[in-house]
């Protein structure tokens, strides 16, 4: 995957994760990259009692890691999001009835989008977190059920996709970097791998 196949590169790059949300952000910056799925059981770390903003970054740190040992040379990116209202957790819904669910605990009230990054070298980790908060309207079980309906984000965490009609939820979102919310922190991101050595 990515474009550029001529660039030198300081290390190959990898992201540890087969979403097609995030592998069509990475593309953006022009690398070339390979995806693999790290195979992590999130569920182990759901039960850990850690709070939104840890949890985020603990898995983050565990995808990259572990498809990191398997290709040590590499520069592995890992990624999660967790949605959460206070320490209340969001995860993907699955199915129409959680995700109306979701949305009706959510509508009418702010909540926040955390994005963490892990980026593993032969010389270094550093591991960010991006922190978005989402302002939704006052929705009606009818409103909920014709936008999900329509757009069917039963694999997003929060029950909506905001690249899509989703963006039709909220009435205010304070961001510093808008590809945070569909997965990957470009701005953020593409700072650390410049500073690892990566040409623009």
């Amino acid at each position: 995957m990515g474009k550029n196949k001529s660039l030198t590169l300081p290390y190959p790059l990898i992201l540890a994760s087969t979403s097609k949300y995030r592998g069509a952000l990475l593309e953006q910056l022009g690398w070339p990259f390979e995806a693999i799925a790290p195979g992590v059981n999130e569920e182990q770390f759901k039960h850990q009692d850690l709070t939104p903003q840890d949890l985020a970054i603990e898995l983050s740190r565990a995808k990259a890691k572990a498809v990191y040992i398997h290709y040590e040379g590499s520069c592995v990116i890992g990624s999660d999001q967790v949605c959460c209202i206070g320490n209340k957790i969001f995860d993907k819904p699955g199915s129409l009835e959680v995700a109306i669910e979701q949305l009706w605990e959510m509508q009418g009230k702010s909540h926040e989008l955390l994005t963490a990054v892990t980026v593993i070298t032969p010389q270094e980790e550093t591991t960010f977190l991006n922190t978005t908060t989402l302002h939704m309207r006052d929705l009606t079980r009818e409103e909920i059920r014709s936008y999900l309906e329509a757009d069917e984000p039963y694999d997003c965490a929060g029950s909506y996709k905001l690249e899509s009609r989703g963006i039709k939820l909220f009435e205010r979102i304070e961001m510093s970097d808008h590809t945070a919310i569909i997965g990957l922190p470009l701005i953020e991101l593409s700072n650390v791998l410049i500073h690892f050595g990566y040409p623009l």
